[in-house]
């Protein structure tokens, strides 16, 4: 590289540091809680930009919360231990066995391997489920669908003391029931409710695709829920990005400020959505 490309790239860096200040400053405080799935969890190299980008937040004063799903690892420590799924309408039954996996899976592999790449970075995570300090407490869904659970109370003392020591959360999506239960809850569900609960000034989903789409295939980057409602109705959200949509919408009526479904294929993703004017996604306020 000549020595004059070597100087642009600098100055570009330098201005791109800069022109973030404002949105650094509007985020000082901040609770974000971010839903991490997709393509961040894939590789090692993925999972090591979203953990610097991570403590890079922490850095400059936002408190991040992060929630993690694992279906795919659920799926092949299913398939090791010779455990068969059952599904109704697209969802996993989850007997005993399957539920214990779970856990196993989400609030051990899955969870500390997320804490350990953001301490690696020189952060403080700290792995949880919602079963620690009555987090999230859950009833069931469906009795079809067995140990599948639905937040209806929950504790988010515990976050903030969390925040206060500068520590980064990171929650594996398992509740408890009033019973004794343990019940598996979908990933966007557990985070929508956490951050509800928090008041959260930002609700991220990041995702494998580029965004909400309108009829014609382009993403849409801002919408108010009167605009998911009516594309919902036209069958022009439809599929896996309902639930999605469902969740941004429960999110922005109950205190969170807005919420963004990420491209989390997007390099530092998290960043260009919090701290440029470009974006990362669709945002969706109420």
């Amino acid at each position: 590289m000549k020595k004059q490309d070597m100087n642009r790239d600098w100055i570009a860096t330098a201005e791109t540091l800069s022109s973030a200040l404002p949105y650094m400053q509007r985020y000082d405080g901040a609770i974000v809680v971010i839903k991490l799935g997709g393509h961040a969890m894939g590789s090692d190299e993925a999972m090591e930009t979203f953990a610097r980008d991570i403590v890079l937040m922490r850095q400059v004063g936002v408190n991040p919360v992060i929630v993690h799903g694992g279906g795919p690892m659920i799926n092949a420590m299913l398939d090791k231990l010779q455990i068969k799924s059952e599904f109704v309408n697209g969802k996993r039954v989850t007997d005993k066995a399957t539920m214990e996996v779970v856990e196993m899976v989400l609030s051990g592999l899955v969870n500390k391997r997320i804490v350990q790449a953001i301490n690696a970075q020189g952060g403080m995570g700290v792995g949880l489920s919602g079963k620690d300090a009555d987090l999230i407490t859950c009833e069931e869904t469906n009795p079809d669908l067995g140990f599948v659970g639905t937040p209806v109370e929950m504790n988010p003392a515990v976050l903030h003391h969390l925040f206060e020591n500068d520590i980064i959360p990171v929650i594996a999506p398992i509740g408890a029931g009033r019973n004794g239960e343990t019940f598996n809850i979908n990933g966007d569900t557990a985070a929508g409710a956490i951050a509800e609960s928090l008041n959260a000034d930002r609700l991220l989903l990041l995702t494998d695709v580029s965004g909400v789409k309108n009829a014609s295939g382009e993403v849409v980057t801002e919408l108010k829920a009167a605009d998911v409602e009516e594309m919902t109705k036209a069958g022009v959200i439809a599929g896996g990005m309902i639930p999605k949509t469902e969740t941004a919408l429960s999110a922005v009526r109950n205190g969170v400020r807005a919420c963004t479904i990420v491209d989390g294929r997007v390099p530092n993703a998290v960043l260009l959505e919090l701290f440029t004017d470009h974006g990362a996604g669709s945002m969706i306020r109420a």
